[in-house]
């Protein structure tokens, strides 16, 4: 059970970069492959706000997601406004590598290149739950990503804003027709998506350290996460990320260190195989 709650904790993580992932996705139809370094800025930010400044908890954790959705904001107005409304379809997806790029060398040039121990704030001591041993911070991450993913889910399925950006993802133009506001939608949700990833990073950052090439792992699995449990989908996303998290774990544990990537995506490839959708992702109909 122990290999369980590791797969968990790790899987959390992967589930909120899908998470974070579907959020910009569905709401402004971009890609965004810099989420993942948005939440090791995270980190950083939850380091100075508990470390080098001394804050307590909470204010820790609202200054991280604060200052990340101000680094999401300046994301999307620099990399993704530009190029709304041309016929390539794959600028955003370069300009956001690139932004992934530069916050992965801001943060390398700030807080220098080794690991930064992230306090959590939590008791370290483990605890014996279920016939197995898992640490505080690692049961609380857990907790809160499915509360995040399973509300996301609902607001995104039942609120009119979610069913809104839905239907922006879907046909930005027939949804501005009808009077939705898809330039603010898109805002919106890397801001959103921002401030998630921000508000995690204390517990992320006290599970994987605050290091600069954070990102580069996070997103390859996030990645992974999101096209087994289908793009576009929160619910796929938050499974997505927990089934990663558990096969990594369980490769690991009796196949060995050196062999968790390459189960993983040969998961990964599998699945692409037997459904290129992902296991919630749903064929779009349209009438031509």
């Amino acid at each position: 059970m122990t290999t369980v709650w590791a797969g968990l904790a790790t899987g959390a993580i992967y589930s909120l970069i899908a998470i974070g992932y579907n959020v910009v996705l569905l709401a402004s139809g971009t890609f965004n492959f810099a989420h993942a370094q948005l939440l090791m800025v995270g980190t950083f930010l939850a380091y100075a706000g508990a470390v080098t400044f001394g804050l307590p908890v909470v204010v820790t954790v609202l200054f991280a997601a604060v200052g990340v959705g101000v680094v999401a904001l300046l994301e999307e107005r620099i990399a993704i406004r530009p190029l709304l409304g041309r016929s390539d379809a794959h600028g955003a997806l370069i300009t956001t590598v690139g932004a992934a790029t530069i916050l992965d060398g801001l943060a390398a040039a700030i807080w220098g290149r080794q690991p930064l121990t992230v306090p959590s704030g939590l008791p370290d001591h483990p605890l014996e739950l279920l016939g197995g041993t898992v640490r505080p911070v690692d049961l609380v991450l857990i907790a809160l990503t499915l509360l995040l993913g399973v509300g996301l889910h609902l607001w995104s399925r039942y609120s009119l804003l979610g069913l809104a950006s839905l239907a922006s993802a879907e046909d930005r133009q027939a949804a501005s027709a009808r009077g939705i506001n898809v330039r603010l939608l898109g805002v919106g949700a890397f801001v959103l998506a921002g401030v998630i990833a921000g508000a995690f990073g204390l517990l992320v950052g006290a599970r994987t350290y605050a290091t600069f090439d954070l990102g580069h792992a996070l997103s390859l699995f996030g990645f992974v996460a999101i096209a087994i449990g289908g793009s576009g989908s929160q619910l796929g996303g938050l499974i997505g990320g927990f089934a990663t998290g558990l096969i990594y774990a369980f490769a690991a544990r009796y196949i060995g260190a050196a062999y968790p990537q390459l189960v993983v995506f040969g998961v990964f490839l599998l699945i692409l195989f037997l459904r290129p959708r992902g296991l919630f992702g749903a064929a779009l109909e349209r009438r031509v």
